[in-house]
């Protein structure tokens, strides 16, 4: 039986054209997944399923089991019977109310139970998702639990009135791939009990491959191509479902001679001090990282992978000489690297926006660390590296919140190059973008790379971008070392239990064997 059909439907915002004549099907206790880049419509679909455009002119049909929701009111409908799984949850909840508070207000809204069946039912609802000790975890404030709980208690808050449909907007966006694998698994397994059907939109079709039974592609507002995720995964007919495919990471080829070692870090300890919380004794020291000894080699890429806590952005500031070790050593060409920071060793940070400044034009950004260099009029040469990263030397004097995601990482790639480092240090800077500018900005790199010979250290908690572009990989887990060697030798016999939980939760294309992964993780908890 057909739960939800969206016929023609047209969503603008002014002049603007979000969503252009889109329609799909989904069947009760279904499941379909949406996939596309930023801009094509996606999130716009979603919201319009529960009446949340405010400042749009939605038109068409959205017939959900039998009305119609365009015209009818969709307030008895929102949270009771239709449910959404928001893309932030940290956004998502109250961060003054408790998170089972949360919960039960949802439940006796729609329900009218009375205040102890609806905590009855916030701690029923988040055992149901796992979290641990939940009658404790009810109590705690959305920022005490980390971001897969969260993602968690949002899943919780949507299942607690029993929907028939769950509208899932990315809602493993900038998870560690194991929180994102616990999370797809959790939606698929609510679904089995509950009956719901689900609606997955994500910019990854990795994401969709093992959680949806058919799938839409959506570009410029409009579905290009639809089908069985079989069908679209596996046979695509359309260029764009193509051009996606083949934007996802791929094992690479390149051999690779280690040089001489250019970075070497021994015994590297980086401790941070806990405050003492009233009369208690003073509490131990939280071991961000913890006796790292490794080598970077001139010409290399070396990656380094971990879940969110693991140590990996502390170690990569560490590296740059951002902040100092508590204790052990690290050398560039012999000499500690607080004394060598700058043009030797350059930096590409995650978020680009945050790490420009918004008061400032991109040129001058990129300007800045030439002019430490004692270059007077620096323009000529910002120019060469704009058209070096791919931006036009139009794009000098514009600001950062004027440019897209992709563009801003160019930025940050092209002032790491001013000064002509021996050494660039990546700290995660594809994890926010989408496919296809994920794999332009690899392909910058690794060409640059190539071209210009310097060292490359490349942070990532997404194994597969590891897989195409670093030569070695490090496997870091509770800020030490676990596994270390070639990227093909770590990949296809690995030694830790670690990397292989790793391993096992990366997104797969292929429907059959994210299917088979997901059976796999199943049976291992």
């Amino acid at each position: 039986m057909t739960l939800l059909q969206v016929t023609d439907l047209r969503i603008c915002f002014g002049d603007k054209r979000a969503v252009d004549g889109l329609s799909f099907s989904l069947e009760a206790g279904g499941s379909l997944g949406i996939v596309g880049e930023s801009g094509s419509g996606k999130s716009a679909t979603a919201l319009a399923l529960l009446g949340l455009h405010q400042s749009a002119v939605v038109t068409g049909s959205i017939d959900f089991d039998g009305t119609d929701l365009v015209t009818a009111d969709p307030r008895p409908f929102r949270g009771a019977r239709i449910a959404m799984v928001f893309q932030e949850p940290l956004t998502a909840l109250n961060p003054f109310q408790t998170v089972g508070d949360q919960i039960a207000e949802v439940y006796r809204l729609h329900t009218g139970a009375s205040r102890r069946a609806a905590r009855a039912r916030a701690v029923e609802v988040l055992g149901q998702v796992h979290i641990p000790d939940p009658a404790r975890r009810a109590s705690a404030y959305p920022h005490q639990f980390s971001g897969g709980m969260r993602q968690r208690a949002l899943i919780a808050m949507a299942i607690a009135c029993r929907p028939r449909l769950i509208v899932a907007d990315e809602p493993t966006t900038a998870l560690d791939v194991t929180v994102q694998a616990q999370i797809l698994d959790l939606l698929d397994e609510v679904r089995a009990r509950t009956g719901a059907a689900l609606l997955l939109i994500s910019h990854d079709l990795g994401v969709v491959a093992g959680s949806a039974e058919s799938v839409v592609v959506m570009r410029d507002g409009r579905a290009v191509e639809s089908g069985t995720t079989e069908q679209v995964l596996l046979a695509p007919r359309h260029e764009y479902t193509r051009a996606l495919l083949a934007a996802v990471p791929k094992p690479g080829t390149r051999s690779f001679e280690p040089g001489e070692p250019l970075l070497r870090l021994h015994d590297v300890r980086k401790h941070f001090p806990q405050p003492r919380r009233g009369s208690l004794r003073k509490p131990p020291p939280i071991r961000a990282v913890d006796g790292v000894s490794l080598d970077v080699c001139a010409g290399e890429t070396l990656g380094i992978v971990g879940e969110s806590g693991t140590g990996k952005t502390t170690l990569a500031r560490m590296m740059v000489g951002l902040v100092p070790p508590t204790s052990g050593s690290i050398t560039f060409d012999g000499v500690d690297i607080a004394r060598r920071r700058g043009r030797s060793v350059q930096m590409v940070f995650q978020d680009p926006l945050s790490s420009l400044n918004p008061r400032r034009s991109i040129g001058e950004s990129i300007a800045d660390p030439l002019r430490l260099a004692g270059v007077r009029d620096p323009r000529a040469r910002v120019v060469a590296l704009l058209d070096r990263v791919g931006l036009a030397a139009s794009e000098y004097d514009r600001y950062p919140h004027q440019l897209s995601g992709g563009m801003r990482q160019r930025v940050g790639i092209a002032r790491a190059l001013a000064p002509a480092p021996r050494l660039i240090v990546c700290d995660e800077p594809v994890s926010s973008l989408d496919v296809t500018t994920q794999a332009q900005v690899l392909a910058l790199i690794e060409e640059l790379r190539e071209e210009l010979g310097f060292a490359l250290v490349f942070v990532s908690h997404d194994l597969a971008v590891l897989r195409q572009i670093a030569d070695r990989v490090a496997v870091l887990k509770d800020g030490a070392v676990v596994e270390i060697g070639k990227t093909s030798e770590v990949y296809e016999q690995p030694r830790h239990a670690y990397t292989k939980e790793l391993l096992a939760a990366v997104p797969v294309t292929d429907p059959a064997e994210a299917r088979r992964l997901r059976a796999l993780r199943s049976a291992t908890n």
